[in-house]
């Protein structure tokens, strides 16, 4: 297992980091299985845990605080916030210091640990400055309750933003960003990694497999199970009836030609391709079951050389996305229309 700096923290994270989000009643719900696989992992070599408090409302939180105990100073342990857990609740969401502060002790009770090495927030918040989110990260990591804080699936502008706030008021900066990352999602490579590299900051990447799509499972000309996992949520993204569609099934069929010739399965080549750029800290991969976990650790001693590299970026060139992870997180400025339309009596 190769290890790697958390950005400017010091703190050594092996290459590859055991995602949680599968344990719970999301995917895994058999806790003692569930901690087995979490004990596979650390005995391979894995430091490094991701998880959420909103993983199965909170569930796999518990099971991460199950599998912890007795090897806890061992683990860097990871886990985030922003996503509401009840169905309705104000005020039970966000990155406002209201929220976060009383999180954060929910994550501490659920997790059964004093501290968390890196707490993140899930996603971005447009209704709380993010001069109050870094005040109240700030004071956690100042009473010992977090070690650093990062971000997940921030934009590069709010990167930015974020780090000349707290340049100017002397609050601690985000360490680490998750964004998603994959063979056939490569738009992370165009101004996200550069500016985490410039500012020195640490990268989880998050969705290695592309929701699936990268399993090998899913291919050109065969029938897809739209009834069933990641399927089953979002079948547009998987029916191969749909035009827009045909593009991520040919660079599957290109990318599988690619791993048969260098001896290796498709999940170990979009694995190993991961790790690759310089700007990536640790590839996050969240198995649900012992076999997906021996996958995942397949990959660990996989190395590309230039000669594949090269060939994947002519299937899917450099700053190509093929496919939104499912999760993925688009700004308002896409997704809402009067944010990019002048009122029709302007224009």
């Amino acid at each position: 297992m190769r290890y790697r700096t958390l950005g400017g923290t010091g703190i050594e994270v092996s290459a590859h980091c055991l995602g949680t989000m599968m344990f719970g009643a999301v995917g895994n719900p058999d806790h003692e299985d569930s901690v087995r696989i979490i004990h596979a992992a650390l005995d391979q070599g894995i430091n490094f845990v991701d998880t959420a408090d909103m993983y199965s409302r909170g569930e796999s939180e518990e099971i991460v605080g199950k599998a912890l105990k007795g090897r806890r100073d061992d683990v860097v342990l990871a886990t985030k916030v922003h996503f509401p857990l009840d169905d309705g609740t104000r005020n039970r969401s966000g990155n406002s210091r209201r929220w976060i502060v009383q999180e954060v002790e929910n994550s501490l009770r659920r997790l059964d640990t004093d501290w968390i090495d890196l707490y993140q927030i899930h996603r971005p918040d447009y209704s709380t400055d993010i001069e109050e989110t870094l005040w109240v990260l700030t004071d956690l990591v100042s009473q010992g309750k977090i070690r650093a804080f990062g971000c997940s699936t921030f934009p590069a502008e709010d990167i930015v933003t974020a780090y000349y706030v707290a340049e100017r008021r002397g609050y601690g900066k985000f360490r680490t960003e998750q964004p998603p990352y994959s063979l056939i999602s490569r738009g992370i490579e165009r101004s996200l990694l550069p500016t985490t590299q410039r500012l020195g900051m640490g990268v989880l990447t998050w969705s290695p497999l592309a929701s699936g799509f990268l399993s090998g499972k899913v291919r050109k000309d065969q029938p897809v199970d739209l009834t069933t996992g990641r399927a089953a949520l979002t079948p547009f993204r998987f029916d191969p009836s749909i035009p827009g569609n045909a593009a991520k099934f040919d660079a599957v069929e290109q990318l599988i030609e690619v791993a048969e010739g260098i001896g290796c399965t498709l999940p170990e080549l979009a694995l190993a391709f991961a790790t690759t750029h310089p700007a990536v800290t640790s590839v996050i991969s969240g198995p649900r079951t012992m076999e997906q976990l021996d996958g995942l650790l397949k990959a660990v001693d996989l190395t590309l050389d230039d000669a594949t590299l090269d060939r994947i970026d002519e299937i899917v060139p450099p700053g190509t996305d093929l496919y939104q992870p499912d999760g993925a997180w688009r700004p308002p400025s896409l997704t809402i229309p009067t944010l990019r339309r002048r009122p029709a009596a302007e224009r």
